[in-house]
């Protein structure tokens, strides 16, 4: 492929690459500087380099951005994106003449903090704003007034007069906003092209030539409304949306070796598809997530929901070392699973409050740890898919076993025993397994209410550490700098401040249950705005406010508050039915313009903040494979089960059941932009890279693809080609090829070629699957 590639692309006037956006937001760069980076300037540097210190040494203050870039008495001690060059790394890496701190050198782990921080760009958030916001406590009274607190509420519609282009209440606020502007909207797209973005959209794979042709010779006026229920009651819409909710929700099928997890990752996964094809309300699907074993109205087989909670990262913990160490790794624990939810469900960055109150949003460090304490009183298990009675039996034979296999274990290695010996004991522990019904019944990734405590094995440090659980919640005390070796007062489990009506201590359990349902009566209007911007940023292509897991004071404010507020109160009153919030969006005349622009539109507002064009979409990896098993006939629709390795021969599967490993990413992925499943993903973020055009020129995947492609189309007439043509644009473009595409593909498919012609075809169908257009829907 090589001695062809770059000929042969340039001779169909096709590119495998286009140049997007940014890689990271600002307010991301911020959050994680407030999470990672301040702690460690608070803890080693402003006692001498900060506005409280009582002797500001060398003349530097590290605690506001204008004075990072200002530097000291030395002159700039950093130099954004190049660590090497920054004398603040150079001292902290004692390298040079000055070695700070002067207790000692930090840890290796923090130095790569600051180290990567720099080397990102040293993003610090204005101090303006750190300072307004750090004059006192925390004004939760101010705070509540703030936009994204507010009651959601239907919102008037606008007056457009005049025009008949609106065809749903959204169409009248964005058209309101265009005009505002001095914009006009693109016409509708075309048939073919609506079809294949609507299937894309909606269920993740393109239409089938037949799906096309029906649809345009449909002159119903309800032919469109029809094809998207059709499709929104299709088993793949489950399939494409459950993708999406698994990347905030970090999902992994496999993990670290030292966990629990026996590879039932999938129960988790195959429930969010189920869920999301039933249409479960939104509210019913977060409370099952946190809280479903606490639920009377649900069951065993709910059990997997847990899996947003029980499958979160966890880190290892050598309890050889001292429990001061194990406590600190375990609060990171805490930390993570406060992030993910609070993000998630409330787009806020509650966890920037671990070790002091929140810079920026009336976020108390003390409402931090009244969520900890929340995930500090659960315990990561896996639990059977049936009832506690039916799994006893089970349940006591595993126990046996589980002693049996420890007594061989040990007789093998320090008392060897006579050969009869261990096969009695090895044929003990097969006649359980084979005597016991459903023996190696699969179980679920689930919770337990059970606290988790950190305490030293021994007496003394050196004798390492032990965990114990107990069956109690626990509230935690809010650790002094976010150091739980440094506990303060204790702070009871309850919701965050700003957001509770009437604030009180969380009383069943862990608070789960509470905790989930604050989110849907104290911060209903919140967490509605939340998930309606996800769904709209994943129509769109961008959100009505482009920080989707940020609706703090530091994220973006929306383009179109008046529409944000008016679908989320008609979320609300649908009773939280995400497929209706779907229909309202794709039935609008705003998602089926043509992405084409004029160039006046193009002036006026070149990113398209005001919505009058669609904007091209690249597809996410996901569906760009899946069109390529769909196109050569091989892709297999069983939905379900345990996943499968992404390179596999004999993977045939949607790419959702390709295994995710957490600590072992699959490359393929990793290259194609695929989300990191140790954090939240808010969204994914697209790049251009040398990496990704080699793969598309000489990856196994593409060349084994375009092989089963051009095996699988008609050959009865070689020499005129002109039906290969059309059965290739059909498969991957659905539409038929123009004439001027039809003369290019002739022209090379009869160039003389030393090799077979099916090679040659090959060769063509390799270059149609690494096109934008394949790459791309309009």
């Amino acid at each position: 492929m090589n001695c062809i590639a770059k000929p042969l692309f340039v001779l169909l006037g096709l590119s495998a690459c286009t140049v997007l956006g940014p890689t990271e937001s600002t307010a991301g760069e911020y959050d994680t500087f407030e999470r990672k980076v301040r702690p460690l300037l608070v803890e080693h540097c402003y006692e001498c380099h900060s506005a409280q210190a009582k002797t500001l040494h060398g003349g530097l203050r590290l605690d506001t951005a204008e004075d990072v870039r200002r530097g000291g008495d030395s002159g700039e001690v950093v130099v954004a994106g190049k660590p090497d060059e920054s004398l603040l790394i150079e001292t902290l890496r004692y390298d040079g003449d000055i070695q700070m701190p002067p207790a000692g050198k930090l840890s290796p782990a923090d130095l790569a903090t600051l180290t990567r921080w720099v080397q990102r760009g040293a993003a610090f958030p204005p101090s303006e704003q750190t300072e307004q916001a750090h004059r006192g406590a925390i004004d939760f009274d101010e705070g509540k007034r703030f936009w994204s607190f507010q009651p959601a509420v239907r919102q008037p519609l606008p007056d457009v007069s005049g025009s008949d282009w609106p065809q749903t209440r959204l169409d009248r606020f964005l058209l309101a906003a265009m005009q505002q502007h001095g914009l006009t909207p693109a016409p509708q797209a075309d048939r073919t092209t609506l079809i294949r973005r609507l299937c894309f959209d909606v269920t993740g794979l393109p239409p089938t030539p037949a799906m096309v042709r029906d649809f345009v010779d449909d002159a119903s006026p309800d032919a469109y409304r029809r094809l998207v229920d059709r499709l929104l009651e299709s088993p793949q819409y489950g399939e494409k949306w459950g993708r999406w909710w698994l990347d905030m929700a970090r999902y992994t099928d496999r993990t670290a070796s030292w966990l629990y997890q026996t590879g039932q990752s999938h129960f988790y996964r195959d429930w969010v598809v189920g869920a999301l094809n039933r249409d479960m309300p939104y509210d019913e699907f977060v409370r099952r997530q946190l809280a479903t074993d606490l639920m009377t109205e649900t069951g065993p087989r709910d059990l997997p929901a847990l899996g947003f909670i029980s499958l979160s990262p966890t880190y290892w913990k050598e309890l050889k070392l001292p429990c001061e160490i194990i406590k600190v790794i375990v609060a990171d624990e805490w930390e993570e699973r406060v992030d993910a939810v609070s993000r998630t469900f409330l787009g806020l960055t509650v966890a920037c409050a671990r070790c002091h109150d929140h810079k920026f949003d009336p976020i108390s460090t003390e409402d931090y740890y009244a969520l900890a304490g929340v995930f500090a009183s659960c315990r990561q298990v896996e639990r059977p898919l049936v009832s506690e009675a039916e799994y006893e039996p089970v349940r006591v034979a595993r126990q046996q076993v589980e002693s049996l296999e420890a007594e061989l274990a040990k007789r093998k290695g320090e008392n060897p025993l006579p050969s009869e010996k261990i096969a009695e004991l090895e044929n003990r522990i097969d006649s359980i397994k084979r005597s016991t019904p459903q023996y190696d019944m699969p179980m679920a990734n689930a919770l337990a209410e059970e606290s988790m405590f950190v305490v030293r094995a021994g007496k003394t440090p050196q004798e390492g550490t032990k965990l114990e659980y107990r069956n109690q919640p626990r509230d935690l005390p809010a650790f002094i700098r976010g150091n739980p070796n440094r506990p303060g007062p204790i702070v009871p489990r309850r919701f965050l401040t700003v957001l509770a009506k009437n604030p009180q201590p969380y009383q069943n359990g862990s608070g789960r249950l509470e905790l989930a349902d604050s989110i849907f009566t104290d911060a209903a209007p919140l967490a509605a705005r939340v998930i309606v911007n996800r769904i709209w940023m994943a129509h769109f292509g961008q959100g009505l406010v482009d920080t989707p897991s940020n609706f703090g004071t530091q994220g973006g404010r929306p383009t179109h508050p008046e529409l944000l507020d008016d679908l989320a109160a008609r979320f609300i009153e649908s009773a939280w039915s995400m497929k209706q919030l779907h229909r309202q969006i794709l039935l609008s005349a705003a998602w089926q313009q043509s992405s084409l622009a004029d160039q006046d539109s193009l002036d006026r507002d070149p990113e398209n903040r005001w919505l009058s064009r669609m904007n091209q979409r690249r597809l996410n990896f996901e569906e760009w494979r899946d069109l390529m098993l769909t196109a050569s006939g091989e892709l297999s629709l069983d939905m379900g089960g345990p996943s499968i390795d992404l390179d596999a021969a004999n993977n045939h599967r949607r790419t959702l059941y390709a295994t995710v490993h957490r600590r072992d990413m699959s490359p393929t992925l990793m290259v194609h932009d695929f989300p990191d499943p140790t954090q939240h993903s808010p969204k994914r973020t697209p790049t251009i890279t040398a990496l990704q055009g080699l793969f598309a020129l000489n990856g196994p995947l593409l060349l084994k693809q375009s092989q089963s492609v051009a095996e699988k189309l008609d050959h009865r007439a070689p020499g005129d080609h002109l039906t290969q043509i059309e059965q290739l644009y059909w498969r991957l473009f659905s539409r038929s090829p123009s004439d001027q595409e039809i003369q290019i593909g002739r022209t090379f498919l009869r160039a003389p070629h030393a090799d077979e012609p099916i090679t040659r075809l090959q060769q063509y169908v390799h270059a149609l699957l690494a096109s934008n257009e394949a790459m791309f829907v309009d």
